[in-house]
């Protein structure tokens, strides 16, 4: 899937609003995106711990993990450079806690819900890391958010694809169709802060 059909599946686009609060404190994105690649990594590993018996996506979501776990000490190296230190806690994040709530009870409905919510989550990195790499000035920086986004869509994609090995496409369209929804509401209602959501 190419990034433009990608960001095209999302229901809403960030805010104008939304870019200008992170460029106005990036120093507090940049712990923001550091906690959250730390997350996106236990994530990916968490799906392994929770669903060991599902051999067709382990070595995607050991590549994932992994991936993102390089991202963090991408990102940490540029805090070091900056002299910004980790944030002390690892707050819950509003938008993805909001998400979690909607997913449904029994062992495959949850399943399905948890992959078709980590795609939508790396659909949205992937719409923010874009506009943060596009309104950068540090040639440097903007180089590294393109590359960001350009994984983001992959991982997207990549979640997609987990769900569809073991449910039918009506059923995991339906699921996007309804989370994107959701995904939509949920970001139009949070309050603007210098974090990816």
């Amino acid at each position: 899937m190419s990034l433009e059909l990608g960001l095209e599946i999302l229901n809403c686009a960030s805010s104008e609003d939304w870019l200008q609060t992170v460029m106005q404190d990036f120093d507090t994105f940049l712990q923001d995106h550091a906690n959250c690649e730390r997350k996106a990594s236990a994530m990916a590993m968490s799906f392994i711990a929770k669903y060991p018996d599902r051999y067709e996506i382990i070595p995607d979501l050991i590549d994932t993990a992994v991936e993102e776990l390089q991202h963090f000490r991408q990102v940490y190296k540029i805090m070091e450079k900056r002299q910004v230190p980790l944030s002390k806690e690892m707050a819950k994040d509003p938008y993805v806690s909001q998400l979690l709530q909607l997913i449904r009870s029994s062992s495959e409905e949850r399943f399905v819900d948890r992959l078709v919510i980590a795609s939508i989550v790396e659909w949205r990195g992937c719409e923010r890391f874009k506009m943060v790499a596009e309104a950068l000035e540090d040639p440097d920086l903007s180089h590294f958010y393109k590359v960001l986004w350009e994984s983001e869509a992959r991982h997207g994609e990549t979640f997609t694809q987990m769900a569809r090995i073991y449910f039918p496409d009506n059923e995991v369209n339906s699921r996007l169709e309804y989370f994107l929804e959701e995904e939509a509401r949920i970001l139009k209602g949070l309050a603007l802060r210098s974090a990816l959501h």
